[in-house]
């Protein structure tokens, strides 16, 4: 399948922003018509710069809209350099397409994010790595066709164009183990020495990719458990304990997500008593929880996270959570 077949199939996952302005497009050019008459012609020259700050969605879209555009698209190879896929197009992308993507590239990919994308295989990674040796950041988490031994054989491959690899993270992949992780990190020693690693907070980590990326320097997302010896993400807790606010690490709850449990909002450990009911599955502190919105009914807080799910009360100033509305939906009729 072709890439102006994947576009096609994805255009239907084009969210509601995006297609609200295409509804008012029409109108508004027959508005301007209706008083000059304006004559089909190439699209103004600035169009032109903004085809490096596009993603990949928006590069495949426009080089469908005109010519022009498709030979700017195809030509340059800035706006590829950086390739990062996520949602929507993370469900259909393949190792075909994958390669048809990257090839764009020339050879000058630094950075290639491939996010949840469950269709890759060990042998299409292979492909494009082989076609790009500059990557110095490789974030493929949540690629579940992906296998340990194919990420090595990758990491190695690096290693061995003397490509200094800044950043890997491969959070996700399965059966991933501890020989794994020693065999990756001894491909990487190869590289010139890096930072030291900086602490990984679970209220960074939450957020975005492109905030998790801003945030973390670390070269391999993922480490060893202390508590389990499992490799997973492990997380730092912070915990503003100096006189001048800045927040140090503790070592002591240092843990994967399933062995420490840490608040929604502020990211630190929290002690089995310590933790406060909420309406979701989210955990929280009691400092963050007493700032917390309640619910009039129940007094219970969602997290931020899924503050979304609150309903205003015509009764009263705060909100009711999705429960107690029903009850009182079921009361009044």
């Amino acid at each position: 399948m072709g890439i102006s077949n994947y576009v096609e199939k994805r255009e239907h996952e084009i969210t509601e922003y995006f297609m609200e302005p295409q509804q008012i497009l029409p109108a508004f050019v027959s508005h301007l018509g209706s008083k000059n008459s304006i004559e089909p012609g190439p699209p103004h020259e600035a169009l032109f710069f903004v085809l490096a700050y596009l993603d990949v969605f928006e590069l495949l879209v426009m080089s469908e809209v005109c010519m022009p555009f498709r030979d700017a698209v195809s030509k340059d190879v800035l706006p590829w350099r950086n390739i990062i896929i996520d949602r929507p197009l993370n469900s259909r992308l393949s190792d075909e397409i994958l390669l048809q993507i990257t090839t764009r590239a020339r050879g000058r990919l630094r950075t290639l994010a491939l996010i949840n994308c469950f269709k890759i295989t060990d042998d299409g990674l292979q492909t494009v790595i082989e076609k790009n040796h500059l990557i110095s950041k490789l974030h493929i988490p949540g690629c579940s066709g992906l296998t340990p031994e194919g990420i090595i054989r990758v990491v190695k491959t690096l290693s061995q164009h003397h490509n200094s690899l800044e950043s890997l993270q491969i959070n996700g992949i399965s059966s991933l183990k501890k020989e794994h992780l020693e065999t990756i990190s001894s491909h990487l020693q190869m590289s010139p020495p890096q930072q030291k690693p900086q602490p990984i907070l679970y209220r960074h980590h939450r957020n975005s990719f492109a905030s998790r990326n801003k945030e973390s320097r670390r070269m391999i997302d993922v480490d060893i458990c202390p508590k389990c010896n499992e490799v997973r993400i492990v997380f730092d807790c912070a915990r503003a304990t100096s006189e001048s606010g800045r927040e140090q690490p503790f070592t002591h709850c240092r843990g994967c997500y399933f062995c420490i449990s840490r608040c929604e909002e502020c990211g630190r450990c929290v002690d089995d008593e310590e933790v406060e009911e909420t309406l979701c599955s989210g955990i929280l502190c009691t400092d963050c929880w007493l700032r917390l919105p309640k619910c009039c009914s129940c007094n219970k807080a969602y997290c931020k996270q899924h503050a979304n799910q609150q309903r205003s009360s015509s009764d009263t100033t705060g909100f009711l959570c999705e429960l107690c509305n029903e009850k009182l939906e079921f009361t009044g009729n």
